[in-house]
C-alpha cells in the first residue's frame, strides 16, 4: 500500500543510513554475525512503524539538519518497504547462523551490494520494484480520490 501518513524523509540521512547498514554487514562480517540483530530491530521499527518512530534516524535527522545536510525529501512509503526487505534479509541471516549455516553470509552481502548501491548512488533497488509494483498494479482506492 502506498503510504502517504507517514512524514517524508530527508534523502541524505536515508543514504548516510544505508552507508551505516554497509558498514555494520561489513562489521558482521569481518567481527561477528550477531551484529545482524541490529539491522533485524532497525528494519522493524523503520519498516512497520516507521522513520519517524526511529531512535537512529531522529538523532541523525538532528545531526543533518542542524548542519544543513538534510537534502530532498522524499515519500517514506518506498523506504519503509525498503526496511522491510532489510527486516528480512538480516532475520535470514541471523536465522541460518543461528542454524550453524555458512550461508548466512548470502543475506549480508546482498545487503552490503545494495546499501552501497543507495549510499553511492542513489540506486534504491527496493524503492524501484515498490514504483514498478504500483505503477503496474495501482491500488483501487487511487482511482477515486473523493472516497
Amino acid at each position: 500500500m502506498l503510504r502517504f501518513d507517514v512524514p517524508a524523509v530527508p534523502a541524505n540521512v536515508i543514504r548516510f543510513e544505508a552507508f551505516v547498514t554497509s558498514l555494520i554487514c561489513c562489521l558482521a562480517l569481518l567481527l561477528t554475525p550477531w551484529l545482524m540483530a541490529l539491522l533485524v530491530v532497525q528494519g522493524l521499527v523503520r519498516g512497520l512503524f516507521g522513520h519517524h518512530r526511529c531512535p537512529s534516524h531522529l538523532v541523525w535527522k538532528k545531526v543533518f539538519s542542524h548542519q544543513g545536510w538534510e537534502g530532498a525529501m522524499e515519500n517514506a512509503g518506498a523506504k519503509m518497504f525498503a526496511n522491510k526487505i532489510l527486516l528480512l534479509a538480516s532475520g535470514v541471516a541471523l536465522a541460518l547462523f543461528l542454524a550453524g549455516s555458512a550461508l548466512w553470509v548470502v543475506p549480508t552481502i546482498a545487503l552490503i551490494v545494495f546499501s552501497f548501491l543507495e549510499w553511492a548512488f542513489r540506486f534504491c533497488a527496493a524503492c524501484w520494484v515498490y514504483a514498478l509494483w504500483y505503477q503496474r498494479f495501482p491500488p483501487s482506492d487511487t482511482a477515486n480520490p473523493s472516497s
